[in-house]
């Protein structure tokens, strides 16, 4: 109660300094906002990112009207820190919620206490719509609904947990839930259908809000294991893996991962249904879109990276991400400023003239200067977490790895950003300067770290209203 008492609080306060507050003066009026956020896509698995074995034209044709950020970076190498800092604007560590992703019935989740992206934009009137995976928590009291949101259509951690899980006997899921609001609708809905369906909730959602502000995030839950394709998608796959699934049983995770080209089409179809709606009923120069993922791949690409999911080299943090609004977002342009989903609170909350909460620390920076290319990042540093453990650190071009198996090593990204080459005995300077850094910032955040939401008891969601 006393957690609810202070946010109620903060959020009393915000809604107060909504009158004071004033909106960007780089744009004429409010924005609508949308993210969407895959799950376990490379930096390659795109083909303005130089994907050859996808075929994404919708999300080409969004890089050709608008900017592809190519050093845009995610807290964490895996789902639920990655989707913790993107709703807060803050590292995982700092919020609770570093060391594992969460499960069914888990007793964790994102802290009520915290103030999302979505409240932040409430406070300032928009309407909040989201659909897709949450994964910061199933229990009723972390729930979307509970974090900022008037509408949720999705599910409430990976597809993957559920029933079927390859790990059956360590794990033993319950069935998976598709919930609408805080209601569980379907128990075990058929996966493929999984990302039209939320697609189609969004499009209803943003033609129902037109003529209001709003603000729409669609996490697909694609392209995590096992991949996931609906018909219309599959009609273009290998013949024997169509035969394949025809006869599956349970849920076939080897031959899935080999509909991937499928997977990542079905991804691009959505973006461009979420773009042409926007274009449809004039939106499209008053909305910022931005396409990003959660982490690196697991079945996919992160060329040219070094490494993938769960890990902090280049493939695991750095995304595939694409920035929209056309005339104010430039067009044809590649910007490799540092650029952090933590960005995205601070940077909405300046555009929509909301406040961000001023009783914590926000980690995140407004970038919207530098995403338009006027500005250099503000992001003087970036840390690299996996489990709650600083690995490494990013500053301008260089990066400084100090854990894993391997020594220290330091890499030059401008030129280098495979990390193929340790340059760290030709500079003592930059590896002392970083070290410093790195020390300063765990001093820091050992002292500001605020807890993640528990409950006794939790429960499995099942087919009933809370």
């Amino acid at each position: 109660m006393k957690i609810l008492l202070c946010k109620a609080l903060v959020l009393a306060g915000l809604f107060l300094l909504y009158g004071c507050s004033k909106v960007s003066k780089d744009i004429e009026k409010t924005p609508n906002f949308i993210i969407i956020f895959t799950d376990d896509q490379g930096y390659g698995d795109l083909g303005c990112f130089g994907g050859t074995h996808v075929k994404t034209p919708q999300i080409d044709k969004m890089a050709l009207e608008g900017t592809k950020l190519t050093s845009f970076y995610v807290a964490a190498p895996i789902c639920t820190p990655s989707r913790a800092a993107l709703m807060t604007g803050s590292y995982p560590k700092r919020v609770g919620i570093a060391k594992r992703v969460l499960l069914a019935a888990d007793s964790l989740g994102l802290n009520p206490n915290e103030i999302t992206i979505a409240e932040v934009l409430k406070s300032v009137g928009y309407k909040t719509g989201m659909f897709g995976k949450w994964h910061l928590g199933d229990q009723p009291e972390f729930l979307p609904t509970k974090q900022g949101f008037d509408t949720f259509f999705g599910i409430p951690y990976s597809h993957d947990i559920h029933p079927f899980h390859p790990n059956k006997k360590k794990y033993n899921f319950p069935s998976l839930p598709l919930l609408n609001g805080d209601v569980v609708i379907e128990k075990d809905p058929e996966a493929d259908y999984l990302n039209k369906r939320i697609t189609e909730k969004a499009i209803s959602f943003i033609e129902e809000n037109k003529d209001n502000p709003f603000f729409v995030y669609l996490p697909h839950t694609s392209p995590h294991r096992p991949l996931l394709a609906s018909p219309k998608f599959m009609k273009d796959a290998p013949n024997d893996i169509k035969e394949i699934l025809k006869n599956e049983e349970g849920v076939d995770y080897k031959t899935r991962d080999k509909i991937y080209p499928q997977t990542i089409a079905e991804i691009d179809w959505s973006v461009g249904q979420i773009l042409e709606t926007l274009k449809k009923h004039g939106l499209d120069k008053n909305t910022f879109v931005i396409f990003t993922s959660d982490n690196g791949p697991s079945v996919g690409s992160a060329l040219p990276l070094k490494g993938r999911k769960g890990q902090t080299f280049e493939g695991g943090m750095r995304m595939p991400t694409v920035v929209w609004w056309p005339g104010v977002i430039p067009a044809k342009a590649s910007n490799d400023e540092v650029v952090t989903a933590m960005d995205l609170l601070p940077t909405f909350a300046k555009l929509s003239g909301a406040q961000i909460p001023d009783d914590r620390v926000i980690d995140g920076k407004d970038v919207f200067h530098t995403i338009q290319g006027k500005s250099k990042t503000p992001n003087q540093y970036f840390f690299y977490h996996s489990k709650g453990n600083l690995e490494a650190v990013r500053s301008g071009k260089w990066k400084l790895r100090i854990s894993g198996k391997q020594s220290p090593s330091l890499y030059n990204l401008e030129n280098d950003i495979g990390e193929t080459t340790n340059v760290i005995k030709s500079h003592p300077d930059i590896e002392s300067k970083l070290r410093l850094a790195i020390q300063d910032f765990e001093s820091e955040i050992k002292n500001n770290i605020r807890p993640a939401g528990f409950v006794k008891n939790p429960q499995a969601l099942m087919l009933k209203t809370y």
